[in-house]
């Protein structure tokens, strides 16, 4: 029995994410009946029409433009941020490793509050002024954490998490001088470091897609490099693996992964940091099986978030606060079990 619920558990899980998506579609605070979401839904998807001609067209507009992809860049957010807090886990053999552990957040944040406080309005493939500034600023910070770390033509963890720890802490200090001498724009660029989903598209579902694909793709290429990794480090070069490269492609994929999904929603903490233990604990630490069925947790995870942050209370809450209240209770509680030898 157990046996076959392993073989059949990738398809399982999938249906189940598609289910979630679909049943989190339905659900919001505009009064849509469950049948009209339906009508939509099939009409939009299959081109189907199952008597469109009653419903309104901000209802289809509600459910096709505003739900439907702000639930599919929730599953792609919280899935990218999984993989990435797995892999480096993986890679830095820390279990408190997540994606913004190198100082992406603070890169990302202190350019979205340049582009915030300069009402900067250009674009590029998709991205809007804030969301580009962000993703140049995440990018630039990994590749100076990497060059500060670098002797010769190794990386040592250890120095690398460290200068991490620094870069990320002067650009959060940067971004707080920012703010004092900007007072006008303190709740919206607050708003954005705290993470949400709010007013997200197709454009910005869009414009993700491509990078975490590509960086997902790199990220599978080197599970079994990853598993060998975990014996530590010399272990792994005495086996064949070429662990300075291995540590280039992780960091390369997941930065590139991570700059993107927090240009467009913000930082979202918890995600990459819980989801891959809360996998590994009903997987096992196997990189082939604990990276997809981490985007899948990750995914469905962060759309259960962010239906509470939009439908709960009378307002939106931004779901990184959601993520939060959930992750840091469970993440104490992982902490209590491994202390007292559960794990």
């Amino acid at each position: 029995m157990k046996s076959n619920i392993k073989k059949y558990a990738m398809f399982i899980s999938i249906v189940i994410c598609i289910v979630i998506i679909y049943l989190c579609t339905l659900m919001g605070v505009a009064s849509i009946s469950f049948l009209d979401a339906n009508k939509i839904l099939l009409d939009q998807i299959f081109h189907i029409n199952f008597g469109m001609e009653d419903i309104s067209e901000g209802a289809i507009a509600i459910i096709w433009n505003v739900r439907l992809p702000r639930i599919i860049l929730a599953f792609v957010t919280g899935g990218a941020l999984a993989i990435c807090g797995a892999a480096y886990q993986g890679i830095f053999k820390n279990p408190m490793a997540d994606p913004y552990i190198l100082g992406v957040s603070s890169g990302a944040a202190l350019g979205a509050s340049i582009g915030i406080v300069m009402n900067f309005s250009s674009s590029f493939l998709g991205l809007n002024g804030v969301a580009l500034l962000a993703f140049i600023g995440s990018f630039l910070t990994i590749l100076v954490v990497y060059n500060i770390s670098r002797v010769g033509r190794k990386v040592p963890v250890a120095t690398l998490l460290l200068s991490g720890i620094a870069i990320g802490q002067s650009l959060g200090a940067l971004m707080s001088l920012l703010m004092i001498f900007n007072q006008d724009d303190l709740s919206h660029i607050m708003f954005w470091t705290m993470g949400s989903l709010n007013g997200k598209g197709w454009n910005q579902v869009i414009a993700v897609l491509p990078y975490v694909v590509f960086g997902c793709v790199m990220m599978l290429t080197s599970v079994r490099e990853l598993d060998i990794m975990l014996l530590g480090e010399e272990t792994a070069t005495q086996l064949g693996v070429d662990t300075e490269s291995l540590k280039k492609k992780i960091l390369f994929s997941s930065s590139l992964i991570t700059a993107a999904v927090v240009s467009v929603t913000g930082i979202i903490g918890f995600v990459g940091l819980i989801i891959p233990h809360i996998v590994r604990m009903v997987t096992g630490p196997k990189h082939r099986t604990l990276v997809p069925f981490s985007f899948l947790f990750g995914g469905a995870f962060l759309i259960l978030c962010d239906t509470i942050a939009r439908t709960v209370a009378g307002q939106e809450i931004p779901v990184g606060i959601i993520t939060a209240a959930f992750g840091g209770p469970f993440f104490v509680y992982l902490l209590r079990k491994r202390k007292k030898g559960g794990m």
